[in-house]
C-alpha cells in the first residue's frame, strides 16, 4: 500500500506541474488572442484540449489518491468531524478535492464555451475569463508547503 501510494502521489506531484505549464500556455494564448484581436487557430484548440486532458488525468490520479492510498483522506473519512477540526486533514479530505474539481469543471467550462462561440473573439474571451478562473482556483489549492517534486 505505501509503496502504491508513493508512486500515485509522484505521478501526482509530476502531474501537477505539466498542468500548470498548460494551462498557463492556453491562458496565454487566449489573452493575446482575446487581446490582440487575433483569430482562432489549430494552436489555440490543441493548448485548450491540452490543458483540459492534463485536469483530466491529474483529478483521476488524485481521486485514486483520494479514495484508496491517502493516509490523509483515509484518516479524514473515519471521523469528519474531528477531521473539519485539524487543519491539515480538512484541507486533504475537503478543501483540495472540492477546489481542484471546481478547476477542472471550470476548465471543460471554459473549452466548451470556447468551441461553441461563434466569433474568434467570443472564443478568446470565454477560454481566458474560465482558463483564468481555473489556474486561479489551483494555485490556491496546490499544497505549497510540500516540496515541489515529491520523490518517493
Amino acid at each position: 500500500m505505501q509503496l502504491a501510494y508513493s508512486i500515485f502521489l509522484f505521478l501526482h506531484s509530476i502531474t501537477r506541474w505539466l498542468v500548470v505549464i498548460a494551462g498557463v500556455l492556453a491562458l496565454g494564448k487566449a489573452i493575446w488572442g482575446w487581446f490582440g484581436k487575433k483569430e482562432w487557430n489549430k494552436v489555440d484548440d490543441r493548448l485548450g484540449l491540452i490543458y483540459m486532458i492534463g485536469m483530466d488525468v491529474q483529478v483521476m490520479l488524485g481521486l485514486i489518491l483520494y479514495f484508496f492510498l491517502s493516509p490523509y483522506s483515509l484518516a479524514a473519512f473515519k471521523d469528519f468531524g474531528a477531521a473539519m477540526r485539524n487543519t491539515e486533514l480538512r484541507f486533504w479530505g475537503i478543501e483540495h478535492i472540492s477546489m481542484m474539481i471546481t478547476a477542472l469543471a471550470l476548465t471543460h467550462i471554459g473549452r466548451s464555451l470556447s468551441k461553441k462561440a461563434g466569433e474568434a473573439d467570443a472564443k478568446h474571451k470565454r477560454a481566458a475569463i474560465f482558463f483564468t478562473i481555473a489556474m486561479l482556483v489551483i494555485v490556491a489549492s496546490i499544497p505549497w508547503a510540500r516540496p515541489l517534486f515529491f520523490l518517493p
